[in-house]
Protein backbone atom coordinates (compact mmCIF):
# COMPACT_ATOMS: atom_id res chain seq x y z
CA UNK A 1 0.00 0.00 0.00
CA UNK A 2 1.21 3.44 -1.20
CA UNK A 3 1.18 6.12 1.48
CA UNK A 4 -0.75 9.34 0.45
CA UNK A 5 1.13 12.53 -0.65
CA UNK A 6 1.32 14.42 2.58
CA UNK A 7 3.17 11.15 4.16
CA UNK A 8 5.46 10.61 1.73
CA UNK A 9 6.62 14.58 2.12
CA UNK A 10 6.11 14.57 5.65
CA UNK A 11 8.34 11.38 5.67
CA UNK A 12 10.91 12.73 3.47
CA UNK A 13 11.12 15.95 5.79
CA UNK A 14 11.84 13.78 8.47
CA UNK A 15 14.28 11.79 7.12
CA UNK A 16 16.30 14.80 4.97
CA UNK A 17 15.61 17.79 7.36
CA UNK A 18 14.50 16.66 10.69
CA UNK A 19 17.47 13.84 10.99
CA UNK A 20 19.67 16.45 10.01
CA UNK A 21 18.90 19.29 12.28
CA UNK A 22 16.87 20.75 9.95
CA UNK A 23 13.43 22.22 8.96
CA UNK A 24 11.46 23.65 6.22
CA UNK A 25 12.29 27.51 7.37
CA UNK A 26 15.71 26.29 6.93
CA UNK A 27 15.24 24.95 3.61
CA UNK A 28 13.35 28.71 2.82
CA UNK A 29 16.00 30.51 4.20
CA UNK A 30 18.66 28.75 1.95
CA UNK A 31 16.71 28.80 -1.10
CA UNK A 32 16.75 33.01 -0.64
CA UNK A 33 19.90 33.32 -0.24
CA UNK A 34 20.48 31.25 -3.74
CA UNK A 35 18.20 33.51 -5.17
CA UNK A 36 19.98 36.56 -2.92
CA UNK A 37 21.73 37.55 -6.26
CA UNK A 38 18.84 37.27 -8.84
CA UNK A 39 18.42 34.55 -11.47
CA UNK A 40 15.63 32.38 -13.02
CA UNK A 41 15.45 29.71 -10.71
CA UNK A 42 16.91 27.63 -7.81
CA UNK A 43 16.32 24.44 -5.67
CA UNK A 44 18.14 22.37 -3.34
CA UNK A 45 17.82 18.90 -3.70
CA UNK A 46 18.09 16.40 -1.35
CA UNK A 47 18.70 12.34 -1.04
CA UNK A 48 19.62 9.60 0.90
CA UNK A 49 20.11 6.24 -1.01
CA UNK A 50 20.65 2.35 0.24
CA UNK A 51 21.68 0.01 -2.27
CA UNK A 52 22.50 -3.68 -1.64
CA UNK A 53 23.41 -5.85 -4.34
CA UNK A 54 24.72 -9.92 -4.42
CA UNK A 55 25.98 -11.45 -7.71
CA UNK A 56 26.19 -15.61 -7.79
CA UNK A 57 28.70 -16.75 -10.20
CA UNK A 58 28.92 -20.58 -11.39
CA UNK A 59 26.99 -21.54 -7.87
CA UNK A 60 28.92 -19.56 -5.88
CA UNK A 61 28.87 -15.90 -4.09
CA UNK A 62 31.09 -14.01 -5.69
CA UNK A 63 30.56 -10.45 -4.52
CA UNK A 64 28.05 -8.50 -2.05
CA UNK A 65 28.22 -5.17 -1.27
CA UNK A 66 26.32 -2.88 0.60
CA UNK A 67 26.40 1.14 0.33
CA UNK A 68 24.72 4.45 2.18
CA UNK A 69 24.73 7.83 0.33
CA UNK A 70 23.52 10.94 0.95
CA UNK A 71 23.74 14.66 0.36
CA UNK A 72 22.48 17.79 -1.07
CA UNK A 73 22.94 19.66 -4.29
CA UNK A 74 22.24 23.37 -4.87
CA UNK A 75 21.66 25.04 -8.21
CA UNK A 76 21.11 28.79 -9.08
CA UNK A 77 20.26 29.19 -12.94
CA UNK A 78 20.08 32.26 -15.27
CA UNK A 79 19.33 32.31 -18.45
CA UNK A 80 20.85 28.98 -20.01
CA UNK A 81 23.82 29.62 -17.18
CA UNK A 82 24.03 26.82 -14.34
CA UNK A 83 25.86 27.30 -11.22
CA UNK A 84 26.05 23.94 -8.97
CA UNK A 85 27.36 23.19 -6.02
CA UNK A 86 26.71 19.68 -3.56
CA UNK A 87 27.68 18.00 -0.20
CA UNK A 88 27.53 14.97 1.01
CA UNK A 89 26.68 16.04 4.36
CA UNK A 90 23.46 17.60 5.04
CA UNK A 91 23.67 19.88 7.50
CA UNK A 92 22.68 23.57 8.01
CA UNK A 93 26.07 24.06 7.68
CA UNK A 94 26.37 22.32 4.45
CA UNK A 95 23.43 24.27 3.42
CA UNK A 96 24.94 27.70 3.89
CA UNK A 97 28.05 25.95 2.12
CA UNK A 98 26.69 25.07 -1.38
CA UNK A 99 24.51 27.75 -1.46
CA UNK A 100 27.50 30.33 -1.18
CA UNK A 101 29.18 28.47 -2.94
CA UNK A 102 26.56 28.50 -6.24
CA UNK A 103 26.03 32.14 -5.58
CA UNK A 104 29.34 33.10 -6.08
CA UNK A 105 29.96 31.07 -9.67
CA UNK A 106 26.55 32.33 -10.04
CA UNK A 107 27.91 35.62 -9.96
CA UNK A 108 31.27 34.77 -11.14
CA UNK A 109 33.29 36.39 -8.29
CA UNK A 110 31.62 39.61 -8.75
CA UNK A 111 30.32 41.48 -6.56
CA UNK A 112 26.14 42.15 -7.00
CA UNK A 113 23.51 43.79 -6.07
CA UNK A 114 21.54 42.01 -3.19
CA UNK A 115 17.46 41.54 -4.58
CA UNK A 116 16.05 40.67 -0.93
CA UNK A 117 13.87 38.31 -2.83
CA UNK A 118 12.08 35.88 -0.38
CA UNK A 119 10.70 32.53 -1.15
CA UNK A 120 7.76 30.70 0.50
CA UNK A 121 7.64 26.13 -0.47
CA UNK A 122 4.69 24.43 0.10
CA UNK A 123 3.40 21.02 -1.25
CA UNK A 124 2.18 21.30 -4.00
CA UNK A 125 -0.71 18.58 -5.55
CA UNK A 126 0.09 15.08 -7.10
CA UNK A 127 -1.19 12.30 -8.69
CA UNK A 128 -2.30 8.84 -7.30
CA UNK A 129 1.18 7.09 -6.64
CA UNK A 130 2.65 5.14 -8.98
CA UNK A 131 4.22 2.67 -6.89
CA UNK A 132 4.67 1.80 -3.38
CA UNK A 133 6.47 2.77 -0.75
CA UNK A 134 7.51 -0.67 0.66
CA UNK A 135 11.22 -1.23 1.69
CA UNK A 136 12.61 -2.82 -2.09
CA UNK A 137 14.01 -6.04 -0.23
CA UNK A 138 10.22 -7.06 0.92
CA UNK A 139 11.79 -8.14 4.46
CA UNK A 140 13.95 -10.68 2.65
CA UNK A 141 17.32 -11.33 4.72
CA UNK A 142 20.54 -12.25 3.69
CA UNK A 143 19.93 -16.17 3.47
CA UNK A 144 16.67 -15.45 1.25
CA UNK A 145 18.62 -12.96 -0.94
CA UNK A 146 21.35 -15.82 -2.06
CA UNK A 147 18.48 -18.60 -1.97
CA UNK A 148 16.78 -17.04 -4.63
CA UNK A 149 19.91 -15.77 -6.90
CA UNK A 150 20.77 -20.49 -6.80
CA UNK A 151 17.05 -21.02 -7.54
CA UNK A 152 17.52 -18.86 -10.79
CA UNK A 153 20.77 -20.99 -10.96
CA UNK A 154 19.06 -24.28 -10.08
CA UNK A 155 16.41 -23.51 -12.54
CA UNK A 156 18.64 -22.39 -15.89
CA UNK A 157 20.49 -25.33 -15.57
CA UNK A 158 18.06 -27.81 -15.31
CA UNK A 159 16.86 -26.34 -18.74
CA UNK A 160 19.28 -28.00 -20.86
CA UNK A 161 22.38 -29.97 -20.05
CA UNK A 162 24.08 -27.45 -22.76
CA UNK A 163 24.04 -24.89 -20.54
CA UNK A 164 26.94 -24.74 -18.89
CA UNK A 165 27.54 -21.49 -17.03
CA UNK A 166 25.29 -19.66 -15.03
CA UNK A 167 25.64 -16.24 -13.42
CA UNK A 168 23.08 -14.01 -11.70
CA UNK A 169 22.92 -10.53 -10.11
CA UNK A 170 20.07 -8.65 -7.69
CA UNK A 171 20.39 -5.45 -6.79
CA UNK A 172 17.89 -3.81 -4.13
CA UNK A 173 17.88 0.25 -3.41
CA UNK A 174 15.63 2.35 -1.60
CA UNK A 175 15.88 6.54 -2.43
CA UNK A 176 14.20 9.14 -0.74
CA UNK A 177 14.62 12.36 -1.96
CA UNK A 178 13.53 16.06 -1.03
CA UNK A 179 13.14 19.10 -3.37
CA UNK A 180 12.84 22.74 -2.48
CA UNK A 181 12.22 25.41 -5.27
CA UNK A 182 12.59 29.00 -6.04
CA UNK A 183 8.96 28.91 -7.40
CA UNK A 184 7.56 27.75 -4.88
CA UNK A 185 8.11 24.11 -5.14
CA UNK A 186 8.11 21.35 -2.12
CA UNK A 187 8.38 17.71 -2.83
CA UNK A 188 9.33 14.59 -1.93
CA UNK A 189 9.19 11.12 -2.89
CA UNK A 190 9.85 7.32 -1.57
CA UNK A 191 11.39 5.43 -4.58
CA UNK A 192 11.83 1.36 -4.29
CA UNK A 193 14.03 -0.24 -7.19
CA UNK A 194 14.50 -3.98 -7.43
CA UNK A 195 16.18 -5.48 -10.32
CA UNK A 196 17.64 -9.40 -11.11
CA UNK A 197 19.66 -10.06 -13.84
CA UNK A 198 20.58 -13.44 -15.51
CA UNK A 199 23.32 -14.64 -18.14
CA UNK A 200 23.86 -18.00 -19.59
CA UNK A 201 26.40 -19.93 -21.41
CA UNK A 202 25.62 -22.59 -23.62
CA UNK A 203 27.98 -25.17 -25.47
CA UNK A 204 27.31 -27.34 -28.14
CA UNK A 205 28.10 -28.29 -31.57
CA UNK A 206 32.09 -27.17 -30.98
CA UNK A 207 30.79 -23.81 -29.99
CA UNK A 208 29.64 -20.93 -27.38
CA UNK A 209 26.58 -18.82 -27.56
CA UNK A 210 25.45 -16.49 -24.53
CA UNK A 211 21.87 -15.32 -24.01
CA UNK A 212 20.83 -13.02 -21.03
CA UNK A 213 17.45 -11.87 -19.59
CA UNK A 214 16.50 -9.12 -16.56
CA UNK A 215 13.78 -7.79 -14.89
CA UNK A 216 12.60 -5.45 -12.34
CA UNK A 217 10.92 -2.10 -11.09
CA UNK A 218 9.60 -0.28 -8.27
CA UNK A 219 8.52 -3.22 -5.91
CA UNK A 220 9.80 -5.50 -3.50
CA UNK A 221 11.82 -8.86 -4.19
CA UNK A 222 9.66 -10.69 -2.36
CA UNK A 223 7.35 -10.33 -6.21
CA UNK A 224 9.41 -12.17 -7.91
CA UNK A 225 8.00 -15.68 -7.42
CA UNK A 226 8.98 -18.83 -9.19
CA UNK A 227 7.06 -18.14 -12.41
CA UNK A 228 8.85 -14.50 -12.79
CA UNK A 229 11.83 -16.32 -12.09
CA UNK A 230 11.09 -18.65 -14.51
CA UNK A 231 9.92 -16.22 -17.34
CA UNK A 232 13.75 -14.87 -16.96
CA UNK A 233 15.64 -18.11 -17.45
CA UNK A 234 13.46 -19.33 -20.14
CA UNK A 235 14.35 -15.57 -21.94
CA UNK A 236 17.87 -16.21 -21.03
CA UNK A 237 18.26 -19.98 -22.18
CA UNK A 238 16.34 -19.78 -25.09
CA UNK A 239 18.54 -16.89 -26.67
CA UNK A 240 22.15 -18.97 -25.69
CA UNK A 241 20.52 -22.64 -27.27
CA UNK A 242 19.22 -21.12 -29.97
CA UNK A 243 22.23 -19.24 -30.93
CA UNK A 244 24.17 -22.81 -31.02
CA UNK A 245 22.86 -23.44 -34.36
CA UNK A 246 22.44 -20.15 -35.52
CA UNK A 247 23.71 -19.32 -39.52
CA UNK A 248 25.55 -16.20 -41.02
CA UNK A 249 22.89 -13.32 -41.44
CA UNK A 250 21.73 -12.16 -44.65
CA UNK A 251 22.55 -8.50 -45.89
CA UNK A 252 21.19 -5.79 -47.73
CA UNK A 253 17.70 -3.86 -47.64
CA UNK A 254 14.56 -6.07 -46.49
CA UNK A 255 11.44 -6.52 -44.46
CA UNK A 256 12.06 -6.58 -40.76
CA UNK A 257 9.66 -8.13 -37.61
CA UNK A 258 11.07 -6.93 -34.35
CA UNK A 259 9.68 -8.47 -31.29
CA UNK A 260 7.97 -6.71 -28.27
CA UNK A 261 9.53 -5.71 -25.23
CA UNK A 262 13.32 -4.62 -24.89
CA UNK A 263 13.65 -4.19 -28.57
CA UNK A 264 11.89 -1.26 -27.88
CA UNK A 265 15.49 0.23 -27.14
CA UNK A 266 15.31 1.06 -31.11
CA UNK A 267 13.03 3.88 -30.11
CA UNK A 268 14.49 5.42 -26.97
CA UNK A 269 17.74 5.52 -28.73
CA UNK A 270 16.81 6.26 -32.00
CA UNK A 271 13.88 8.43 -31.49
CA UNK A 272 13.41 9.32 -27.74
CA UNK A 273 16.28 11.06 -26.71
CA UNK A 274 15.96 12.98 -30.15
CA UNK A 275 12.47 14.18 -27.88
CA UNK A 276 14.14 15.64 -25.03
CA UNK A 277 13.49 18.89 -24.51
CA UNK A 278 17.06 19.85 -23.99
CA UNK A 279 18.22 18.34 -27.33
CA UNK A 280 15.52 20.85 -29.00
CA UNK A 281 16.64 24.34 -26.99
CA UNK A 282 20.13 23.49 -28.34
CA UNK A 283 19.13 22.47 -31.68
CA UNK A 284 21.14 19.40 -31.84
CA UNK A 285 17.64 16.77 -32.31
CA UNK A 286 16.94 15.76 -36.08
CA UNK A 287 13.30 16.79 -35.25
CA UNK A 288 13.90 20.42 -34.64
CA UNK A 289 10.97 22.27 -36.69
CA UNK A 290 8.97 19.05 -36.90
CA UNK A 291 5.94 19.89 -34.61
CA UNK A 292 3.03 18.81 -35.80
CA UNK A 293 4.55 17.57 -38.94
CA UNK A 294 3.99 14.08 -39.98
CA UNK A 295 7.25 12.13 -39.23
CA UNK A 296 5.88 8.91 -38.59
CA UNK A 297 3.80 6.16 -40.14
CA UNK A 298 -0.14 6.50 -39.70
CA UNK A 299 -0.99 4.66 -36.60
CA UNK A 300 2.36 5.20 -34.98
CA UNK A 301 1.97 6.72 -31.34
CA UNK A 302 4.54 6.92 -28.98
CA UNK A 303 4.44 7.66 -25.31
CA UNK A 304 6.96 8.77 -21.93
CA UNK A 305 4.73 7.11 -19.38
CA UNK A 306 6.23 7.72 -15.69
CA UNK A 307 2.66 6.79 -14.27
CA UNK A 308 3.23 3.04 -15.31
CA UNK A 309 2.07 1.16 -11.82
CA UNK A 310 5.43 0.00 -10.60
CA UNK A 311 7.54 0.33 -13.20
CA UNK A 312 11.52 0.80 -13.25
CA UNK A 313 11.45 4.61 -15.13
CA UNK A 314 7.62 5.72 -12.80
CA UNK A 315 7.95 8.28 -10.98
CA UNK A 316 5.47 9.65 -8.33
CA UNK A 317 7.45 13.00 -8.72
CA UNK A 318 11.08 13.95 -11.06
CA UNK A 319 13.79 15.35 -9.52
CA UNK A 320 12.94 18.80 -9.37
CA UNK A 321 9.30 18.35 -7.73
CA UNK A 322 6.80 18.23 -10.89
CA UNK A 323 4.48 15.12 -10.79
CA UNK A 324 5.43 12.50 -12.85
CA UNK A 325 3.05 11.91 -15.71
CA UNK A 326 1.96 10.65 -19.12
CA UNK A 327 3.40 12.92 -22.07
CA UNK A 328 2.31 11.94 -25.81
CA UNK A 329 5.20 12.81 -28.17
CA UNK A 330 3.94 11.10 -31.50
CA UNK A 331 0.17 10.83 -31.94
CA UNK A 332 -0.96 9.25 -34.99
CA UNK A 333 2.09 9.30 -36.68
CA UNK A 334 2.40 13.44 -36.14
CA UNK A 335 5.23 14.86 -33.68
CA UNK A 336 2.98 16.56 -30.89
CA UNK A 337 5.00 16.89 -28.05
CA UNK A 338 8.21 16.99 -26.20
CA UNK A 339 9.91 16.21 -22.46
CA UNK A 340 10.72 18.64 -20.64
CA UNK A 341 12.25 19.65 -17.63
CA UNK A 342 12.05 22.93 -15.84
CA UNK A 343 15.20 24.83 -17.30
CA UNK A 344 14.25 23.73 -21.09
CA UNK A 345 10.36 24.50 -20.52
CA UNK A 346 10.99 27.86 -19.41
CA UNK A 347 13.32 28.88 -22.36
CA UNK A 348 11.36 27.34 -25.04
CA UNK A 349 7.71 28.96 -23.39
CA UNK A 350 6.59 24.73 -22.96
CA UNK A 351 4.67 22.63 -20.44
CA UNK A 352 6.39 21.00 -17.63
CA UNK A 353 6.21 17.29 -18.24
CA UNK A 354 7.92 16.11 -15.48
CA UNK A 355 10.97 14.45 -16.86
CA UNK A 356 13.87 16.48 -14.95
CA UNK A 357 16.08 13.62 -13.56
CA UNK A 358 19.29 13.24 -11.89
CA UNK A 359 22.03 10.30 -11.36
CA UNK A 360 22.27 11.85 -7.33
CA UNK A 361 22.33 14.66 -5.42
CA UNK A 362 25.85 15.19 -6.72
CA UNK A 363 24.42 15.45 -10.29
CA UNK A 364 22.27 18.66 -12.28
CA UNK A 365 18.97 17.41 -13.44
CA UNK A 366 18.47 17.02 -17.22
CA UNK A 367 15.78 15.84 -19.22
CA UNK A 368 15.24 12.36 -19.13
CA UNK A 369 12.62 9.60 -20.43
CA UNK A 370 11.03 7.37 -17.79
CA UNK A 371 9.03 4.83 -19.68
CA UNK A 372 8.95 5.27 -23.08
CA UNK A 373 7.26 3.00 -25.59
CA UNK A 374 5.17 2.65 -28.91
CA UNK A 375 1.51 2.04 -27.78
CA UNK A 376 -0.42 -1.31 -29.42
CA UNK A 377 -1.84 -2.09 -32.66
CA UNK A 378 -4.76 -3.98 -34.29
CA UNK A 379 -2.70 -6.85 -35.53
CA UNK A 380 -1.52 -10.09 -34.07
CA UNK A 381 2.00 -11.26 -34.01
CA UNK A 382 1.63 -14.37 -36.00
CA UNK A 383 -0.77 -12.44 -38.25
CA UNK A 384 2.32 -9.80 -38.70
CA UNK A 385 4.98 -12.76 -39.07
CA UNK A 386 2.43 -14.12 -41.52
CA UNK A 387 2.66 -11.15 -43.80
CA UNK A 388 6.30 -11.54 -44.55
CA UNK A 389 7.55 -13.51 -48.04
CA UNK A 390 11.12 -13.16 -47.21
CA UNK A 391 12.64 -11.17 -44.06
CA UNK A 392 14.37 -11.71 -40.58
CA UNK A 393 12.50 -11.42 -37.25
CA UNK A 394 15.01 -9.83 -34.44
CA UNK A 395 13.69 -10.86 -31.31
CA UNK A 396 16.08 -9.65 -28.70
CA UNK A 397 19.18 -6.98 -28.95
CA UNK A 398 22.26 -6.72 -27.25
CA UNK A 399 23.27 -3.12 -28.04
CA UNK A 400 23.95 -0.32 -30.38
CA UNK A 401 24.73 3.36 -31.18
CA UNK A 402 22.85 6.72 -32.08
CA UNK A 403 23.82 10.04 -33.42
CA UNK A 404 21.17 12.69 -31.77
CA UNK A 405 21.93 15.07 -34.26
CA UNK A 406 21.28 13.27 -37.84
CA UNK A 407 19.17 10.13 -36.04
CA UNK A 408 20.97 7.71 -37.59
CA UNK A 409 21.71 4.45 -35.54
CA UNK A 410 23.24 0.78 -35.88
CA UNK A 411 21.63 -1.95 -33.32
CA UNK A 412 22.94 -5.61 -33.05
CA UNK A 413 20.20 -8.41 -32.74
CA UNK A 414 20.95 -10.82 -29.98
CA UNK A 415 18.40 -12.80 -30.98
CA UNK A 416 17.07 -13.10 -34.56
CA UNK A 417 15.39 -15.80 -37.40
CA UNK A 418 14.69 -15.93 -40.86
CA UNK A 419 11.51 -15.43 -42.03
CA UNK A 420 10.78 -17.53 -45.00
CA UNK A 421 7.18 -17.25 -46.97
CA UNK A 422 5.72 -16.14 -43.64
CA UNK A 423 7.22 -18.45 -41.57
CA UNK A 424 10.11 -18.42 -38.66
CA UNK A 425 12.62 -20.57 -39.79
CA UNK A 426 16.39 -20.59 -38.98
CA UNK A 427 18.31 -19.01 -36.39
CA UNK A 428 20.59 -16.64 -37.35
CA UNK A 429 23.60 -14.56 -35.82
CA UNK A 430 25.21 -11.43 -37.00
CA UNK A 431 22.75 -9.13 -37.68
CA UNK A 432 22.78 -5.38 -37.31
CA UNK A 433 19.85 -2.95 -37.83
CA UNK A 434 21.07 0.36 -40.22
CA UNK A 435 18.92 3.43 -40.72
CA UNK A 436 17.82 6.61 -39.22
CA UNK A 437 15.53 7.30 -36.71
CA UNK A 438 12.89 9.84 -38.51
CA UNK A 439 12.94 7.85 -41.69
CA UNK A 440 12.77 3.93 -39.83
CA UNK A 441 9.22 5.82 -38.24
CA UNK A 442 7.27 6.16 -41.73
CA UNK A 443 8.05 2.50 -42.53
CA UNK A 444 6.24 1.21 -39.59
CA UNK A 445 3.69 -1.00 -41.19
CA UNK A 446 2.15 -3.39 -39.25
CA UNK A 447 2.01 -2.70 -35.35
CA UNK A 448 1.06 -5.42 -33.04
CA UNK A 449 -1.49 -6.01 -30.01
CA UNK A 450 1.33 -7.47 -27.55
CA UNK A 451 3.10 -4.32 -25.81
CA UNK A 452 5.55 -5.39 -23.61
CA UNK A 453 7.91 -3.15 -21.49
CA UNK A 454 11.52 -4.06 -21.00
CA UNK A 455 13.74 -2.58 -18.03
CA UNK A 456 17.06 -0.78 -19.19
CA UNK A 457 19.76 1.87 -18.15
CA UNK A 458 19.71 5.34 -19.93
CA UNK A 459 22.90 6.45 -20.51
CA UNK A 460 23.17 10.70 -21.24
CA UNK A 461 26.14 13.04 -20.79
CA UNK A 462 27.79 10.73 -18.09
CA UNK A 463 24.54 10.11 -15.90
CA UNK A 464 22.61 6.80 -15.67
CA UNK A 465 19.07 6.55 -14.54
CA UNK A 466 16.80 3.40 -14.69
CA UNK A 467 14.10 3.32 -17.75
CA UNK A 468 11.45 1.19 -19.44
CA UNK A 469 11.54 0.97 -23.09
CA UNK A 470 8.73 -1.41 -25.02
CA UNK A 471 6.36 -1.46 -28.06
CA UNK A 472 4.48 -4.41 -29.38
CA UNK A 473 5.72 -6.80 -32.33
CA UNK A 474 6.47 -4.28 -35.56
CA UNK A 475 6.84 -4.79 -38.81
CA UNK A 476 9.33 -2.58 -40.18
CA UNK A 477 9.88 -1.77 -44.07
CA UNK A 478 12.85 -0.97 -46.39
CA UNK A 479 15.76 -1.76 -43.53
CA UNK A 480 19.36 -1.86 -44.15
CA UNK A 481 20.59 -5.04 -42.22
CA UNK A 482 24.35 -5.97 -42.14
CA UNK A 483 25.34 -8.96 -41.78
CA UNK A 484 27.93 -11.94 -41.70
CA UNK A 485 26.32 -13.11 -44.94
CA UNK A 486 27.12 -10.26 -47.16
Amino acid sequence: MSLPVPDRLAYAQDQLLAANDLDTNKLQNGLSDLWARGGDYGDLYFEMTTRDTWALERGKVARASFGISQGVGARAVTGENTAFAYSSDISPKAIDAVTAAARAMQSHGQDAAETGRGVEIKAGGQGLPAYSTLAAAGGLDTVEKVALLRKLDDLARAIDPRITEVNAQLAVEDSTILVGATDGTLAGDIRPQVRISLSVVAEGNARRASGSAGGGGRFTLGEFDTGRLEKLVHKATSVALTNLDAIPSPAGEMTVVLGNGFPGVLLHEAIGHGLEGDFHRKRESVFNGMMGERIAAPGVTVVDDATVPDARGSLNVDDEGVAGQRTVLIEDGRLVGLMQDKISARIMNDKLTGNGRRQSYADLPMTRMTNTFLERGPYDPEEIIASVKSGIYAVEFSGGTVDITSGQFNFSAEQAFLIEDGKVTAPIEGATLIGVGNEALKHMSMIGNDLELGIGFCGKNGQTVPVCVGQPTIRMDQVVVGGAGA
